[in-house]
């Protein structure tokens, strides 16, 4: 076999092995998305880990999966404020755009 045919093969088996790992990693974070009722009342920890994993459970709620947005059973404005750092936790927060503004003017 050529080289470029090796290559050819590399590269698609490597594509395939990346799209099969994070379709894992989507499976296993929306895992830990609320479901159903439950008695626990979940406070400011949960909601930095349910405000982290949102992005992906609105993915699976959309493809028609039966998980929950959020905990019905909070602990109110603790588990709010939690849900809200961790989105920006995981969208980065926006101090990246006021770098790059600054050293526009700069």
């Amino acid at each position: 076999m050529s080289k470029n045919v090796l290559k050819f093969f590399y590269m698609k088996t490597k594509r395939i092995f990346i799209g099969l790992l994070l379709l894992l990693v989507l499976f296993f974070v929306i895992s830990c998305a609320p479901v159903g009722m439950t008695k626990e009342e979940y406070g400011f920890l949960y909601g930095i880990v349910h405000g982290f994993i949102s992005p992906f459970v609105l993915i699976a709620k959309l493809l028609g999966a039966n998980v929950a947005l959020y905990a019905e059973h909070n602990a109110g404005s603790l588990y709010w404020a939690g849900f809200i750092l961790g989105l920006v936790l995981l969208l980065g927060g926006g101090g990246g755009g006021y770098y790059r503004r600054r050293r526009y003017y700069d």
